[in-house]
């Protein structure tokens, strides 16, 4: 392949199918896949940009890792992805020929996607819900629930979140640019709940104020913050869905420009003294 990213990968041996790829693009990327005879990918539903002829796709319950296991195997698959607000079904790409062949997949927002190693990160990766993009045959695609109870209540997108479990390559789609902190341990990062990506299992996920009441009322940036303490790596989103889709909206209103309070109660206020 023709290195277009600094994402690519040569292949070791592990449980998981253990596939190549390279990461193509800059701001709208897409992961391209090349499997052997016999191995598969397992996506998203909706991800596929293309594919070699010679790859069979089938759609099947959960991540396609249950599905010799049986009908209970299966349901318990789906119903992870259920709960996270995913389909219930996820696609598996399986090369039936000879030779290399590619498949390719994008993500459908603006941003970027990183591969990850699990074996790299302990096994283990927690990520915002709809972070998922695809992954080698073989890796679980499970539910991270937050058991604070403040964590719960105020926690928004974080409260829920998914759990990748393997020894295989995963890919994750992440909005606008990534960042990633090593925090050691003890050491604490905040970190808008929105703009947090993902965490290895090692970090320790709460909620901490967002300053005063003033600033928690008036400073846009929502009550709370997420509070991670290492040891242990965090990868930060710049530009989360969410934000993006609000500001979109905030937009296209009938009074055009910018809602500046989105994250706060500022906003609520500013629509009552309008008379919106």
């Amino acid at each position: 392949m023709n290195t277009a990213s600094p994402w690519s990968h040569q292949r070791q041996s592990g449980v998981s199918d253990d596939i190549d790829f390279e990461v193509r693009g800059h701001e709208l990327q897409f992961v391209e896949i090349e499997l052997d005879p016999g191995e598969s990918a397992v996506a998203e539903a909706g991800a596929l940009v293309w594919k070699d002829g010679t790859i069979e796709m089938t759609t099947v319950f959960g991540d396609g890792r249950g599905q010799d296991g049986g009908f209970m195997g299966k349901m318990l698959g789906a119903g992870k992805r259920l709960v996270t607000g995913e389909s219930l079904f996820t696609t598996v790409f399986t090369h039936r020929g000879s030779g290399k062949a590619r498949v390719a997949f994008a993500a459908p927002v603006p941003g970027m996607i990183m591969p990850l190693k699990l074996t790299d990160v302990g096994g283990t990766l927690i990520c915002q819900k709809d972070s998922f993009l695809a992954a080698a045959k073989g890796v679980s695609i499970g539910v991270h629930f937050q058991r604070r109870i403040l964590t719960g209540l105020f926690g928004g997108e974080g409260f829920i979140m998914q759990k990748l479990e393997g020894d295989g390559w995963i890919f994750v789609q992440m909005g606008g640019t990534i960042v990633e902190r090593e925090l050691a341990a003890g050491e604490e990062l905040h970190v808008d709940t929105g703009c947090l990506a993902a965490y290895t299992s090692g970090v320790d996920f709460d909620l901490v104020r967002a300053g005063g009441v003033r600033s928690m009322v008036f400073g846009g940036e929502g009550a709370f913050f997420a509070r991670l303490t290492g040891p242990g790596k965090v990868w930060i989103q710049s530009l989360p869905f969410a934000r993006l889709a609000g500001r979109m909206l905030a937009a296209a209103m009938p009074r055009g420009g910018q809602n500046r309070g989105e994250g706060s109660a500022l906003g609520t206020l500013g629509d009552l003294i309008s008379g919106n």
